[in-house]
């Protein structure tokens, strides 16, 4: 029994090492082409401005939707040549709210439409799908309701589209209330990771990229070449971007670019969008992996697609390894030595904590310069991202055994100063889950498990075990708190 659970562990942790060490990879390219010239269009309008369609997908956003119609308004460009579908699915008073947005601005001389739906069929793809069939521009951009795109973001992106063979431009999100809580600056130094490590990199590189599903704009034709909208996975973005990808439509990432906006307050908000993002990815790598290796793609564009679209496998064996992680202690202690070997031998997986702790860094080094601050938050970054776990592997494994599910949006209460609140508002998450009781499990077992490496002398697996308690313990300690909280 002892040497079956030591397999196991050491073979989920060769799965985490595998993937951590990936970000070694990241940054290799990112030095290697970090001093590449860059072949794009001069940063200037064509003489022909081009006519462009912008998609607000909403759903329920009574708090945000203004602001976000009032930002796309304020973007620089013709009125004669811009037209704003507000695809708009609510079913509360959101609805009201966005019609007289469009009535006020149409008045105004603006192209706005309201195009309401009365079902939800194919949740956002479906939104866009159904807006792209009336959408008369020859370029598609979309913002989600918690985006506030900045007047230029026409001027920034519209010249790339000179090139016949871009698809696709993406730009870098920036956050409004990143400063608000620990959770949002923990949420800020991962999506900055993604964005400035593997969005840049992989771009630059030649790999493919995914569109995030908002700030970003599509030309029209790449999306109906690539089969329009899909609603069979949770990750509809991820999705298109790799049937176009595999067309041979090419996209870029625009770090220089950025559009702000609103990172989740509420960790249950933050759970459902997470949950959504890791089940959408493991859908789309069933529904396209096969693809991508029928492909004539290099041997490296495949290993990287395989890593980009698989690496929220992780989660289960996150928590395979908190599950033994306290056994072999006891193993350890009791066996004579026997596997003593094996123990110095697993000492080599540190090296994944390293990578992944570089990784950051440089994305941080990146676009901040008091990123020595910021990287203080890293290993309350690398414990949430532990306790997350519980939530995520529940994705998986719906994703692997074809379980289907609603795609639920994620809340958003127009949090940008320090000051505001969200706890008293709509939309607020109260349904306390079964997997809030299992975070809070594991809590009380890496305090037996502490005491236990401490009664042992184990001082090297104490570091580990006060992560694992420190990630189960705040997430599972604030899903609690955010689903009770009334004031």
């Amino acid at each position: 029994m002892e040497g079956a659970l030591l397999l196991l562990y050491f073979l989920s942790l060769t799965i985490l090492f595998a993937f951590g060490l990936h970000g070694l990879v990241m940054i290799y390219y990112y030095h290697k082409t970090r001093s590449g010239v860059s072949v794009i269009p001069p940063h200037q309008m064509p003489d022909q401005l081009p006519l462009v369609t912008v998609q607000l997908p909403v759903f329920n956003e009574v708090y945000v939707v203004e602001r976000l119609v009032n930002a796309v308004c304020d973007i620089r460009y013709p009125k004669e040549k811009l037209e704003i579908q507000l695809l708009d699915d609510s079913t509360d008073e959101t609805v009201e709210v966005t019609r007289r947005l469009v009535e006020e601005y149409a008045a105004k001389g603006f192209d706005i439409k309201h195009i309401h739906r009365i079902d939800r069929t194919g949740y956002k793809a479906g939104a866009l799908k159904n807006g792209l069939a009336m959408a008369r521009g020859e370029f598609v951009a979309i913002f989600d309701a918690d985006f506030v795109p900045n007047p230029d973001f026409l001027e920034k992106t519209v010249p790339h589209f000179q090139n016949e063979n871009i698809g696709m431009v993406q730009t870098r999100w920036e956050h409004l209330n990143e400063d608000y809580s620990f959770l949002t600056r923990a949420q800020a130094l991962a999506l900055d990771g993604h964005f400035v490590i593997e969005q840049q990199v992989r771009n630059k590189a030649g790999f493919f990229i995914n569109f995030n599903g908002t700030a970003g704009i599509w030309r029209k034709k790449t999306i109906e070449d690539a089969g329009n909208w899909h609603a069979d996975t949770l990750a509809e973005d991820l999705d298109l971007s790799y049937r176009a990808q595999l067309k041979g439509w090419r996209f870029m990432f625009l770090n220089d670019v950025t559009s702000p906006a609103e990172l989740p307050a509420d960790i249950n908000a933050l759970k459902t969008q997470q949950f959504r993002w890791t089940k959408g990815a493991v859908e789309t790598a069933k529904k396209l992996l096969p693809a991508v290796w029928k492909s004539d793609l290099s041997l490296n564009v495949k290993l990287e697609c395989t890593v980009h679209l698989t690496s929220n496998i992780v989660f289960p064996f996150i928590i395979m390894v908190a599950m033994l992680n306290v056994p072999l202690v006891f193993i350890k202690n009791t066996t004579d030595g026997v596997y003593d070997p094996y123990f110095t031998l697993m000492s080599i997986f540190v090296l994944a904590s390293i990578s992944t702790f570089l990784f950051y860094l440089y994305a941080q080094k990146a676009i901040h310069l008091d990123w020595q601050r910021r990287l203080m938050l890293f290993p309350v970054f690398m414990a949430g991202s532990m306790g997350f776990a519980v939530n995520n592997t529940k994705a998986v494994f719906e994703a692997l055994t074809g379980k289907k599910s609603e795609f639920k949006r994620t809340p958003k209460y127009k949090i940008v100063a320090n000051n505001d609140e969200w706890k008293k508002k709509k939309y607020v998450q109260r349904k306390i889950g079964g997997g809030v009781i299992i975070e809070l499990l594991f809590t009380l077992y890496f305090i037996g498990g502490i005491a236990a490496s401490a009664f042992f002398l184990e001082i090297a697996a104490i570091p580990f075990q006060l992560m694992f308690l420190t990630g189960f313990g705040t997430v599972g300690g604030l899903s609690l708190r955010h689903a009770l909280s009334r004031a």
